[in-house]
């Protein structure tokens, strides 16, 4: 069996900018199998998927007790190396921020999620505020000695429609992600841009390896790879798809 190490080395690998990486995201061990099947090459679970599975809101609303037992799950389910979406770091201080790191990667995970936006709140972390926070989660990650992929998110992008995003969001992002970088970020995920203006200059300005949401109105995996990009993932996409899929098979059982 490969080693947790030898898991996280290989998914460091896999985001290369202009080859980017697919993470079809998973929700329990029974997806993930599936999407292993498919011929992913690691599994990824997202925070609205899983919390919307076994019943709760998104936004640190399922017990992190109760997301790690699915993700030990889901790492006993497949082969791949398994990365989780740990929301905020379910704590709002840098040592609440480690300890929660530490747990996930006890759990078997090998890389993780982790956004700037205030969980219960409207707005984000403040640059410095958060840049101390990653710091803590590298730091909790070198003690573990596995090592995990640090993906840092910035909601930037979702606090604004699509059509309204701008150069001013974009520098905004850069900043952010070059503090990440520096921080021990090894990834920078913007979810909700989809321009293709703005995701060139971002994969340009940016060092790390960015990751972008596949929603409906962001360019297809090839324009993004001319982009740069490195990371392409789904987010709630299946879990949506799946669950319009079963409610009209069973309305139409019902009929």
């Amino acid at each position: 069996m490969t080693s947790q190490i030898d898991k996280a080395k290989a998914f460091h690998a896999l985001h290369v900018k202009g080859n980017p990486v697919v993470l079809y995201n998973a929700w329990d061990p029974g997806s993930a199998a599936i999407i292993a099947k498919a011929g992913a090459k690691a599994i990824a679970t997202g925070s609205w998927p899983v919390a919307a599975a076994f019943g709760f809101a998104d936004g640190e609303k399922i017990p992190l007790d109760l997301a790690l037992d699915n993700i030990r799950r889901i790492v006993a389910a497949v082969e791949l190396p398994v990365t989780m979406d740990l929301e905020s770091g379910y704590g709002v201080e840098p040592a609440k921020v480690a300890m929660t790191v530490s747990r996930a990667l006890e759990a078997g995970a090998i890389g993780f999620n982790f956004e700037d936006q205030v969980v219960g709140g409207t707005g984000l972390h403040e640059l410095a505020f958060q840049a101390e926070r990653i710091a803590a989660a590298a730091e909790a990650v070198k003690t573990s000695g596995i090592p995990a992929f640090i993906n840092t998110r910035t909601d930037i992008f979702l606090k604004a429609k699509p059509d309204e995003h701008n150069d001013g969001h974009l520098d905004d992002a850069v900043e952010r992600a070059r503090a990440y970088a520096k921080a021990g970020a090894h990834g920078f995920f913007a979810p909700g841009v989809g321009d293709e203006k703005l995701i060139g200059r971002l994969c340009r300005e940016v060092e790390l390896p960015v990751n972008i949401m596949a929603f409906a109105y962001v360019p297809p995996k090839a324009k993004l790879a001319e982009l740069g990009v490195g990371r392409v993932s789904y987010g709630p996409v299946p879990y949506r798809q799946m669950a319009e899929w079963l409610e009209a098979k069973a309305r139409a059982a019902f009929a």
